[in-house]
């Protein structure tokens, strides 16, 4: 099936994606930012803790939290459609792998929330590991995005 998209769509559609990665890498920063703070709540007492409680850092961070699932999910989902779209297949390559391995990733982190919520430790610090292990692709991600964008651009 062959679909008539206009030339300007298809050339400016190869860049949703890495802006909109680029964001959701900084997202991912302050969604980690928030996680520390509601591990430190855990650690203090007193008014420090009434002060840190107050500032609601364990909404924030669910909040964030699922938007990141959402759009890291669609934004993988839609980088291949438009790959697709515009050169009529997918490139199998690392970038391809370790944005699906994210995908899956971030998929595992939120699933544990209802047993974080249940105050689950092992939970608690499987997501962390998982998370850090997703800020650490993500960030590699990014450099090998570029890499992709400047070919891209090069080839216009």
């Amino acid at each position: 099936m062959n679909i008539a998209i206009p030339e300007s769509i298809k050339v400016w559609s190869q860049f949703i994606h890495p802006v909109l990665m680029w964001v959701l890498l900084a997202m991912t920063i302050y969604a980690l930012y928030l996680g520390l703070k509601i591990r430190q709540i855990r650690s203090v007492e007193g008014e420090t803790k009434k002060k840190l409680i107050k500032d609601r850092y364990n909404i924030r961070h669910y909040q964030i939290g699922s938007i990141l699932l959402a759009l890291i999910t669609i934004g993988a989902f839609v980088a291949m459609a438009v790959t697709y779209l515009n050169n009529g297949k997918i490139f199998f390559g690392s970038h391809l792998i370790i944005g699906l391995i994210i995908v899956s990733l971030v998929v595992t982190s939120a699933s544990l929330s209802p047993l974080m919520q249940k105050g689950s430790m092992w939970a608690r610090n499987v997501h962390f590991a998982i998370n850090i292990g997703v800020l650490g692709l993500f960030s590699w991600q990014a450099i090998t995005g570029v890499r992709i964008i400047q070919n891209i651009v090069s080839k216009m």
